[in-house]
């Protein structure tokens, strides 16, 4: 199945190849080949819209997902016919997170493939409100990270350190 990725911002240059082959080796170690993702590249303007839209919240953010299916944390979703083979789409706040970055003195690249690791462990039922989902979603992305980082000798560490 698919990764299917559009960048609708002009703000932040992004390397299309490179992060959509990390989210098919992220999805391989969820063991969510099968299923297809909507990967979006926003800007601030979209992500505030959204966040504000779905999350009451209207400002800018670095990851917002939003799953095809309602699954509990670690299940897959259960198709009943070819059109359900899709996990959902996830929003990166590319602008967002490359302002974070130039902050913090973190790679961009890294940090956007960390990013969506984060969202699709989302899209797979996986929260942090409280502190226990935070450890199961925690140990979830640490996981799918290190399986990635021994494929592509990167040293990636999940989004959700120190949430907790």
């Amino acid at each position: 199945m698919s990764v299917a990725l559009r960048n609708v911002q002009r703000a932040v240059p992004v390397r299309r190849a490179s992060l959509r082959r990390a989210v098919c080796a992220l999805r391989a170690a969820l063991g969510a080949s099968r299923f297809d993702v909507g990967l979006v590249c926003a800007g601030n303007a979209l992500m505030q819209r959204l966040n504000g839209d779905y999350r009451h919240c209207p400002e800018p953010t670095d990851v917002l997902s939003f799953p095809l299916h309602q699954v509990a944390a670690g299940e897959l979703p259960r198709p009943r016919c070819r059109d359900e083979y899709n996990l959902g789409d996830i929003f990166l706040g590319v602008e967002y997170i490359h302002q974070q970055c130039r902050e913090t003195g973190e790679d961009f690249d890294d940090i956007l493939t960390v990013t969506a690791a984060h969202g699709l462990c989302h899209l797979l039922g996986y929260r942090h409100d409280t502190k226990p989902k935070w450890e199961q979603m925690y140990q979830k992305e640490a996981q799918i990270l290190e399986e990635l980082n021994r494929l592509a000798g990167s040293r990636l560490r999940p989004l959700t350190t120190g949430l907790f």
